[in-house]
């Protein structure tokens, strides 16, 4: 193994964050998403499900605080070496009357912290409130910032390289939902489907392997359509039946997304007259983004087609996209919605995800675009209408 980037690419974003850093005076910063430990120095391991942090110094590469059984890790998928490696005792995992983040305290005292403002990420799936407390009793002389996102938006600004995996993972995506369009049919049951589906993700393309996605396939099929994010049953698919399919691909943790929509056999005329409306819609966007315009102005173009069919959707249409970990792909930072000002920059990647659900049916379309000089690129390729199978 070794890591996903060569070493100066992690120097530039060590960069960054540290710029970031001195924007809000801070003198160290604590993170606590895998994503971005990953985004900043390759490590990657299934070990987030027991406490970990990155502590980010100004003086000191990252130093990595976690499970003594995953210190491993540190040395296989990242550049770091022994002084950035600060495990705690495996006696410590999982039980009432101690915690790790009180050794982890401990560790991080040892880096002259007393008496200096800290930042520390409070909104991390993974970083819960008992370890954030029981980490801040352990360093009472911090003072601590909240700094959330901090590392997210350092992430928003694609580089090259990156830009060059988001189109294997988007590859990845586009063989997966021709795997899935080749193998639904009516009396296929959904479970079926997705054995398929995962079997792809994993064999990934001829010059790209296949990671785990941040978010499961999803399947709209039936009542479930109503919804926009259901998980897979044991029915089978039925003649006639609208299917929206929420699927994607990774390679080295970075996710691209990809959702289509299928007619098995017959379908009723407003499926196809939706579908007009949402692939016209997705064209608006996709002509509108550009570097300079906001998110707000983007999801307007949306809008001013939806209000052309008297049509409604309430939730935003996109949003920032990359690295990421069960269980979102997510970067948390641009979204795509209503008076969003946040002004996109050539090198961000997003989803753009146009969704209609109805009482028992539902539309799905979208596209992984990488945000250029000229527009957006979309990374992800497949054709844009109903894929009508009978």
């Amino acid at each position: 193994m070794k890591p996903a980037f060569e070493s100066t690419e992690y120097q530039r974003r060590l960069e960054v964050v540290r710029a970031a850093m001195t924007e809000k005076d801070l003198y160290a910063m604590v993170i606590g998403d895998p994503a971005n430990m990953n985004w900043l120095t390759g490590f990657d391991a299934w070990s987030f499900y027991v406490p970990q942090v990155m502590l980010v110094l100004h003086d000191h590469p990252p130093v990595w605080l976690g499970r003594q059984m995953d210190a491993g890790a540190v040395y296989l998928t990242t550049y770091l070496g022994e002084e950035s490696v600060r495990p705690y005792a495996e006696e410590l995992v999982q039980r009432d009357d101690a915690h790790p983040m009180e050794a982890i305290a401990q560790s991080i005292s040892d880096f002259g912290v007393a008496g200096k403002r800290v930042g520390f990420e409070s909104d991390v799936y993974f970083f819960s409130f008992k370890a954030v407390e029981t980490l801040q009793r352990g360093l009472p002389d911090v003072t601590w910032i909240d700094a959330d996102r901090l590392v997210n938006w350092c992430r928003v600004i694609k580089s090259d390289d990156e830009i060059a995996v988001m189109r294997k993972a988007a590859k990845i995506a586009s063989r997966v939902m021709t795997v899935a369009c080749e193998h639904i049919a009516p009396g296929v049951r959904q479970h079926d489907l997705v054995a398929k589906i995962l079997e792809a993700q994993a064999q990934g393309v001829a010059d790209a392997s296949g990671d785990l996605t941040s978010i499961c396939p999803l399947i709209l099929a039936g009542k479930a359509a109503a919804t926009a994010h259901p998980m897979w049953t044991d029915a089978p698919f039925e003649q006639n039946q609208t299917v929206a399919l929420e699927l994607s691909g990774a390679h080295k943790r970075y996710n691209a997304a990809l959702a289509r929509t299928v007619q098995l056999g017959k379908g009723p005329q407003k499926v196809y007259d939706t579908a007009i409306a949402v692939t016209e819609g997705l064209a608006a966007v996709l002509e509108t983004i550009r570097p300079g315009i906001t998110a707000g102005a983007v999801h307007s173009a949306w809008q001013q087609v939806l209000d052309r069919y008297g049509l409604k959707k309430e939730s935003r249409i996109g949003y920032s996209i990359g690295v990421g970990y069960a269980p979102d792909w997510g970067e948390h930072t641009v979204s795509l919605r209503a008076d969003e000002p946040t002004v996109l920059e050539a090198g961000m990647t997003l989803h753009v995800m146009l969704g209609m659900w109805m009482d028992d049916w539902g539309i799905e379309f979208s596209e992984t675009v990488a945000v250029t000089e000229s527009g957006a690129d979309c990374l992800t390729d497949f054709q844009r209408s109903v894929v009508s199978l009978s």
